[in-house]
């Protein structure tokens, strides 16, 4: 069997079965097979001792992965067009986000979430989790209003009119919160709300970016590299 990442809460030894159905359906798992499961907060070398439904498995030893950016980074993401949410979504868990909060907002084209699109938010998360040897898997939350978001240590929100660059302005030791508006961005007002509640406005360079570009380059900027 190819190595393979399967996600399985508290790591009892027993595969949830989603996680089941994968590794004996597509991977054709056999007794014995090794692979890696993790939970959100730990990560370990298991081996199946049984293909039941569910799969058990037992641990062979415990990891200490550093994959993580080491403080929470929460991106708040206004509402977006058809699928480009998914899209922000599995990036930003590549990238390293902790949370992603998405925002209803003036310009912001849709206004509400149903509970399907959010429970495929949050499987694209723990999927992107798998897929790139996280640990943690980024919480999506339910849309909230821009007024509610709450006061923050850091803050960084994107904006055209910002002069700020992140480089200048980030301080890699203390939690960050992100936040980048809907395809006509935020409104000046909206700015200015985000600003009393900690965040600064940056510039993301000279052009133009699309809304959900913008909110993986603040991201990159902020969380690749590992050298924040």
């Amino acid at each position: 069997m190819r190595p393979h990442r399967a996600y399985s809460p508290g790591l009892t030894g027993v595969l949830p079965l989603r996680e089941t159905r994968h590794l004996v359906e597509v991977l054709r798992a056999r007794v014995g097979d090794r692979f890696t499961v993790f939970d959100g907060e730990r990560e370990a070398l298991a081996e199946v001792v049984d293909l039941g439904p569910p799969v058990r498995y037992r641990i062979l030893e415990e990891r200490l992965p550093q994959r993580e950016v080491g403080v929470e980074v929460v991106l708040y993401v206004a509402l977006l067009k058809g699928d480009k949410l998914a899209e922000v979504v599995r990036a930003a868990t590549e990238l390293g986000a902790t949370r992603i909060q998405p925002l209803i907002t003036r310009h912001s084209v849709p206004k509400e979430m149903g509970e399907g699109k959010l429970r495929r938010l949050r499987a694209v998360a723990l999927e992107a989790a798998k897929q790139s040897g996280r640990v943690v898997v980024p919480e999506v939350l339910p849309p909230i209003p821009l007024k509610a978001v709450p006061q923050v240590a850091q803050g960084l929100v994107a904006h055209v009119g910002a002069t700020a660059r992140v480089r200048e302005v980030l301080d890699p030791e203390k939690p960050l919160a992100l936040a980048v508006g809907p395809e006509g961005g935020f409104a000046e007002e909206e700015v200015a709300l985000l600003e009393a509640r900690g965040f600064t406005p940056v510039s993301l360079g000279r052009r133009i970016l699309r809304a959900e570009t913008a909110a993986l380059a603040l991201l990159a900027l902020c969380t690749a590299g590992e050298g924040r």
